[in-house]
């Protein structure tokens, strides 16, 4: 009969009870993130024109604006003025009140097309049948887009004033 050896016998009674105390121990559970993602306050998006553009704007209640094109994808931080100043132009506009749509009185392939999303309602409009309201609003969210640089010249204002 062959005799154990203590010195054998130590290292495998430890490496015992580390596997066992492993499993008794349970598993890690990481805390659950429950801050709600951030909703969307603006979804803006403008097409056509004679440079074909396409681009969108989503801003976001905390602040982020993300913004794509046809060769960018980036995003922004706007700050509480813009933000405020976004929220006014929609109020005094008063958005919910607008038309679903404003389509141009004749069709052409070198009109801009305008779908702006706030609050639930979505309102379309094309270049030569913009409200004023509705236009301001669009020179702000425009303003935004060059900011972020998705495009330098081609149709940043629609030339209305504030």
């Amino acid at each position: 009969m062959m005799r154990i050896k203590l010195m054998q016998i130590v290292p495998l009674f430890l490496i015992v009870l580390v596997l066992v105390g492993a499993g008794c121990l349970g598993t890690r559970v990481l805390p659950v993130n429950k801050t709600e993602p951030p909703s969307i306050v603006v979804d803006y998006h403008r097409s056509g024109g004679t440079a074909g553009l396409n681009d969108r704007l989503v801003i976001f209640d905390n602040g982020v604006a993300a913004i794509s094109g046809r060769s960018t994808s980036t995003e922004i931080s706007l700050n509480a003025t813009d933000i405020a100043l976004i929220s006014v132009l929609f109020n005094e506009s008063q958005f919910s009140q607008l038309q679903t749509n404003y389509p141009a009185p004749h069709e052409s392939t070198d009109l801009m097309t305008y779908t702006i999303s706030y609050q639930g309602k979505t309102v379309t409009a094309e270049d030569t049948d913009v409200p004023p309201s509705l236009g301001m609003i669009i020179e702000e969210l425009n303003r935004i887009l060059q900011s972020a640089g998705t495009q330098k010249s081609a149709y940043p204002t629609l030339g209305l004033t504030p």
